[in-house]
């Protein structure tokens, strides 16, 4: 697989191809690569994209962290892009993308490229789960965290003291069965995750009638600012009435796939013409890689996570928080903040023990980073230098 050419990218960001990591050759895009006068080594930060991105994501990120003095690395994660290696089978070996194999990559770059330590990890979306998992697991490794748009929970408690307690009461209401509570209301509805996890969610977006170019294009206008029905809230738990109140990128029409449901919200020629966050230039990277890969090893990342995979890696470090210093920075319209219902709470009072400050930036949807790259940079810079 050859690099991205220069000419898709910002000035100073570079694409290379880092071979044998962890059975990868990986696609990076970094920036402030060179070494400055003196000799001393640039600080890195690893930055992590979400789906269905790319490094190509942290574009706007990249140039800004270099003159800042960072050497700012994104990789093509596991499944994504230019990195090869992995299967788009859907039968393949799912371990193949558990977290530990993500944090085994994201140290395999770090150190291919003359790091040891990160002065941040950077997530966003489901790159903000690897990246609190990275954080949690190596702090040794990763001296910072910075999530985007996906708050960091904590970890699963394990069962303690159960030794010669009494069994539970057999009377007990049974957990209600949020799939059949969901498919129950008087508007059928179904989980994206658990929608993203079947076999035919890939052939659905990769083969979508309206394409893949149109297809991301109204996927990413639906979750960003720019639809103006992107109003949320914190919900009261995890119950079907209650996520039933997100749009349907999140609980989608039990009938539908994903390029149903976001081809309604396909945005006008005018608006388009008028998106500066996500020109058709830049869109077109996004398109070409996925029209050639497909979907599949993305969606990989959800069924990791709907079979109970994460939670029970997870498991093993039950007890432990994160202690780094931390910061959350996420649009303001953006319904990932509480798609997980008390997720942010937790965050915020346990999960993370010297989270500094949670900024919710306005006109910036999911996609906060990309929507509002200034006050992002902004935001992120003034992080690492004051911590």
């Amino acid at each position: 697989m050859e690099p991205l050419p220069s000419s898709v990218l910002p000035a100073g960001v570079r694409s290379r191809i880092l071979p044998g990591i962890n059975g990868l050759d990986i696609h990076v895009l970094e920036a402030g690569f060179e070494t400055p006068t003196g000799g001393k080594p640039r600080p890195a930060v690893l930055l992590l994209h979400g789906f269905p991105e790319l490094a190509f994501s942290w574009r706007k990120q990249l140039p800004a962290l270099a003159a800042a003095g960072y050497h700012a690395i994104a990789p093509d994660q596991r499944g994504y892009g230019r990195t090869t290696g992995w299967s788009a089978d859907f039968d393949a070996d799912l371990s193949d993308f558990r977290f530990m194999m993500l944090l085994r990559e994201a140290i395999g770059v770090l150190y291919a490229l003359g790091h040891r330590t990160a002065e941040a990890v950077v997530g966003h979306d489901f790159g903000a789960g690897a990246a609190s998992f990275h954080a949690l697991v190596r702090p040794d490794i990763f001296k910072r965290m910075v999530l985007m748009s996906a708050p960091f929970g904590g970890v699963p408690a394990v069962p303690f003291d159960t030794v010669d307690k009494p069994a539970p009461d057999s009377k007990a209401p049974k957990p209600v069965d949020f799939h059949a509570a969901l498919a129950a209301l008087a508007r059928p509805r179904k989980h994206y995750q658990w929608y993203q996890s079947t076999r035919e969610a890939n052939d659905n977006q990769w083969h979508a009638k309206q394409g893949v170019h149109d297809f991301l294009r109204a996927y990413y206008h639906h979750k960003s600012a720019d639809w103006k029905a992107n109003k949320p809230y914190e919900l009261k738990g995890w119950i079907a009435e209650e996520l039933a109140k997100m749009p349907t990128y999140y609980i989608m029409d039990l009938a539908e796939g994903m390029a149903e449901t976001v081809a309604k919200e396909m945005p006008s020629a005018a608006e388009i013409a008028a998106n500066q966050w996500l020109t058709e230039a830049d869109l077109k990277v996004y398109s070409g890689e996925y029209q050639r890969n497909g979907f599949q090893g993305g969606l990989n990342w959800y069924r990791v996570r709907t079979t109970g995979l994460v939670e029970r890696e997870y498991a093993a470090f039950t007890g432990r928080t994160i202690d780094q210093p931390s910061t959350f920075i996420s649009g303001a319209s953006d319904w990932g903040n509480y798609q997980s219902p008390g997720a942010l709470a937790r965050m915020q009072k346990s999960a993370c023990t010297d989270m500094k400050e949670i900024h919710f930036v306005p006109g910036a949807g999911h996609w906060v980073q990309q929507e509002q790259a200034d006050e992002v940079n902004r935001l992120l810079l003034k992080f690492l230098k004051s911590t």
